[in-house]
């Protein structure tokens, strides 16, 4: 009958185990992570470890297979590869971070800034209007409690549902001069 040494069958445990749970992790956008919600400069720190335990299991395999070390020397090797294959998940996945888009503004994003009236508003209902954001001209449905007319600048002071609240831009400015707007 065919023996496996200990050693051996230690090494290729967390070999599989490690590199198996690394891939269902990179695969399932880090669901073991979100257990312990810890990371390590913008790494969730699950995909190091399992990336340590994987490639320990790899150097102590090539330390006894390839070297012909055992014990402690052959752990040696396998901490050695862990800690490389550590720093290389960390640089990838560190990378992999960098490279992720900011979210999406929202229109709560949107209150104070300026929107040009492009459909007049009528008061209390919808028109529409242009507003400036991260670049580009973006057009929102837009209802106010007096009617704007097209071309007014106006100011977003609110949001309903997917549309936004305005105010013509004089009013805000005179509500800011007022005193209004400071709670005083």
């Amino acid at each position: 009958m065919f023996e496996i040494p200990v050693e051996d069958f230690i090494f290729v445990v967390c070999a599989l185990i490690g590199g198996g749970l690394l891939l269902i992790t990179v695969l399932v956008d880090d669901i073991l992570g979100a257990v312990f919600d810890f990371d390590v400069g913008g790494v969730s720190l699950m995909p190091l470890l399992l990336s340590f335990v994987s490639m320990f299991g790899v150097g102590g395999l090539f330390a006894t297979q390839v070297l012909d070390l055992h014990g402690g020397q052959a752990a040696v090797v396998g901490l050695v590869f862990g800690l490389v294959g550590m720093g290389i998940a960390y640089m990838i996945f560190s990378a992999l971070r960098r490279a992720e888009s900011p979210p999406p503004f929202s229109t709560s994003d949107l209150i104070g800034h300026e929107a040009y009236v492009q459909v007049s508003i009528p008061a209390g209902r919808y028109g529409s209007v242009l507003v400036k954001a991260e670049g580009q001209t973006h057009e929102f449905s837009a209802t106010a409690s007096v009617d704007i007319g097209v071309g007014t600048v106006a100011r977003v002071s609110g949001v309903a549902g997917t549309g936004l609240i305005v105010e013509p831009a004089s009013v805000v400015q005179q509500t800011t001069l007022e005193g209004g707007s400071d709670g005083g």
